[in-house]
């Protein structure tokens, strides 16, 4: 009798609980145009949940009652977020509209046309990298973050002070314009000093243009534009703070303070400080592994509300580092001596930049401004280096549409100053320095036509007048067509590029070791043409994952090229306008897998030839890759909040520069990869600790890179008449010194740490 009435209380109580279950049907689409097949639905905090069929229906049974929030997750689009009431046995019926996410799909950019559009809208091929990008492989500058950029490498210079630059697809530093909120306020002296200092903190994304952009940006836009977008005050949090340390003693702090001046002035201050004082040689050639350096950077950037949302934004920033590398037992009193051998610089730089909107109510009329002041004084080993450059810029730009055509019309004007204490200024009939200072005023227009939905025309074509080497034309091309969904796009883009070189300015190497500079000619500027094919598909699969592939035929030819002779004359470097072609042409493919599940997939690969013609003689361009790669894989643990990033690189042999037939130095580096991971765990809504490993494999050139390391001012190398160096029974190489065989940093494995705090 008891087991029964058990029995019956059992089967009670279950159909009492059936009563108080309901149901959810529903239908789910993409856009409103097509099934959301495959969408996941759950409601949130419980086990109940499911995948929406291929004709986008779907059917959660069996709720008990009470309150939830239902929630629809694709990837690529917004998450959908309601909540619901199941009171009683009933079936709720439901539809949604599931919309493409625009951060995932639609970043805004501006370097392509100078005006603020979608990713997908703009006829130029632009790539964008957000500042978690960046900090998934922390660094101290932007400079060394750029690594992880497909088709974009870092190139140190010289084995001792480490100063270096930017090559996009093979084309060296010189080529590339720095921007910084769209204004060229980086350049010559400055190249890279302009992608250190800046807190990570206040960088929002850096955006890359490949391939000549001087129709835009006049001079030195010719391999490509990096232009560093930074926060605006409105945007940041009060306070953040990002602090990390190595285990080679490496210090790095940024720090950054919202703050109003008034009601309608918002300000952000961000401070940067890097310390380096601790010398390695773990090569044991007596030279330091990597420059010592203390470094500090101030940026201010001011933010006035104005009526009817007119911009005006003020930026500041001041710089000013003391680098160092050399024989280990250098100090400060051997500077520009000749008793221990070191390279230290010491730079100082200013620069202020914005944007204002003029306040007229019928039209975009804006006025963008920069200036900048740099001071270098340099010692390599006993020859003194010291230099000034100051640079002003102003444009006023008007954008003007009219039915199917947008306008730029650009008006621009840049003055460069020079002074340096080498030939590059000096006057022989005169009693002292002629500083160079060259004008540089320019109009530009581009017309921007939507020919429909699916095809975009760009058309655009500049005017400059050089002081020096006169009028110089600039026109350009972009083509764009894409499907209805915006998943398929094919770009056309061709133009050319212009640039007017100081290789005192640029070239690192023209300053250091003893090889003698020599000028075969006066130097005139250099020019290119460039055609570009991009091809974008999106992808959205059946297992919640999201695939994007980014592939670019690219085509470069120069006329006028300037390039550094080092292999005619093994004391000299040779520099004249090449009487025949430079080409540097290549494809390269991105790529982008994310999935629900937490993994991320990014990379990239980029085969190219870069060489030189020159009469009958075809060869490699020094110091260039055929083929790189680079990879980000990011897995995020959900419950531990805790996210995990493997990034690295692989760069193919390239040629590198030797001195004379017997050097016994390899003439093509190997192949070599530079390896991280990243662990980052977030504490709560304002602590995060990361820390991990950079360069696992602890590649690190070959130890005798830098030639006659332990003579280093030449005092035992024998010299012909001709200034060759001969082989003798301690120079059997016949050898000088020379710090430029460089192809990789000779920073090996180590450990990191650090913590980011943010105060909204």
């Amino acid at each position: 009798m008891q087991r029964l009435i058990t029995i019956v209380l059992i089967l009670t109580s279950t159909f009492a609980l059936r009563a108080q279950e309901g149901n959810i049907k529903g239908y789910v689409s993409f856009d409103n145009t097509k099934p959301g097949s495959y969408v996941n639905i759950y409601l949130e905090n419980t086990s109940i949940g499911c995948s929406a069929k291929a004709d986008g229906s779907f059917e959660l049974n069996n709720i008990p009652y009470g309150s939830y929030n239902l929630v629809l997750k694709f990837i690529g689009f917004e998450t959908l977020k309601e909540k619901i009431e199941i009171n009683e046995q009933e079936t709720l019926t439901m539809s949604f509209i599931m919309k493409e996410s625009d951060l995932l799909l639609d970043e805004v950019v501006i370097s392509g046309t100078m005006k603020e559009m979608t990713k997908s809208n703009s006829p130029v091929p632009i790539e964008v990298y957000t500042a978690k990008y960046l900090e998934n492989n922390k660094n101290p500058s932007i400079f060394e973050s750029l690594q992880n950029v497909n088709g974009v490498r870092p190139q140190l210079n010289c084995n001792v002070c480490n100063t270096g630059d930017i090559h996009i697809n093979g084309l060296e530093g010189p080529y590339t314009m720095v921007l910084i909120d769209g204004m060229p306020i980086v350049s010559g002296l400055s190249t890279v000093y302009g992608l250190t200092g800046i807190p990570s903190s206040l960088i929002e994304r850096v955006e890359i243009v490949k391939g000549p952009a001087s129709t835009l940006y006049g001079s030195e836009a010719v391999g490509g534009v990096v232009n560093v977008i930074t926060k605006k005050p409105i945007n940041v949090p009060l306070v953040s703070a990002d602090v990390y340390t190595t285990t080679w003693a490496e210090t790095n702090t940024d720090i950054s303070l919202k703050y109003k001046l008034s009601k309608k002035v918002d300000a952000l201050m961000g401070i940067n400080y890097f310390n380096y004082q601790n010398p390695i040689d773990n090569n044991g050639d007596n030279f330091t592994d990597i420059s010592l350096q203390d470094r500090i950077s101030v940026f201010n950037q001011i933010s006035v509300k104005r009526k009817q949302n007119r911009m005006f934004n003020l930026g500041m920033r001041y710089i000013y580092e003391d680098r160092w590398g050399g024989e280990m037992q250098w100090d400060p009193e051997y500077r520009g001596g000749d008793s221990v051998y070191g390279e230290s610089i010491y730079t100082s730089r200013w620069e202020l930049f914005g944007n204002y909107q003029l306040p007229i109510s019928t039209e975009n009329i804006n006025f963008q401004f920069s200036a900048n002041g740099h001071h270098q004084n340099s010692v390599y080993g006993s020859d003194i280096y010291i230099a000034d450059q100051k640079i002003a810029f102003s444009q006023l730009t008007w954008n003007k549409k009219i039915g199917l055509h947008d306008f730029l019309f650009g008006a621009a004007y840049r003055y460069t100053y020079f002074d340096d204490n080498t030939g590059a200024t000096f006057q022989r009939d005169s009693s002292g320095n002629n500083p160079s200072e060259v004008h540089l005023p320019g109009i530009f227009v581009q017309d921007q036509i939507t020919l429909n939905e699916f095809n975009t025309l760009l058309l655009g074509v500049r005017m400059d007048n050089n002081s020096i080497h006169g009028n110089i034309f600039s026109p350009r091309l972009n083509y764009k067509w894409n499907s209805k969904s915006k998943r398929t796009i094919l770009r056309l883009s061709a133009g050319n590029g212009f640039r007017v070189a100081n290789v005192f300015t640029e070239d690192h190497a023209a300053l250091t070791g003893a090889r003698e500079i020599v000028f075969e000619e006066e130097l005139r500027p250099e020019e290119s043409i460039n055609v570009n094919i991009n091809a974008v598909q999106k992808w959205y699969t059946k297992k919640e994952t999201f695939i994007n592939l980014d592939a670019s035929i690219f085509y470069t030819q120069f006329s006028n090229r300037i390039i550094p002779d080092y292999e005619t004359n093994p004391n000299q470097i040779i520099y004249a306008n090449l009487n025949g072609n430079a080409i540097s042409q290549g494809v390269s493919l991105n790529f982008d897998v994310v999935y629900t599940s937490g993994w991320k997939l990014m990379g990239g690969v980029t085969l190219m030839d870069v060489t030189i013609e020159e009469g009958d003689q075809k060869m490699n361009q020094l110091l260039t890759e055929n083929f790189s790669g680079v990879w980000s894989i990011e897995y995020t643990f959900q419950d531990l909040n805790l996210k995990v990033n493997y990034t690295g690189n692989v760069y193919g042999p390239m040629r590198l520069p030797l001195l004379g037939e017997l050097d016994d130095r390899a003439e093509y580096s190997p192949w070599w990869s530079l390896q991280n991971i990243q662990l980052t765990k977030s504490i709560n809504r304002k602590w995060e600790i990361y820390g991990g490993v950079k360069n696992l494999l602890n590649f690190t050139p070959p130890s005798n890179s830098i030639a006659r390391a332990n003579d280093p001012f030449d005092r035992e190398v024998q010299f012909d008449q001709n200034g060759n160096a001969l082989s003798t029974p301690n120079n059997p190489n016949a050898l000088t010194f020379d710090p430029t065989y460089v192809f990789a940093p000779n920073q090996g494995i180590r450990g990191f740490l650090g913590f980011r705090y943010t105060l909204n």
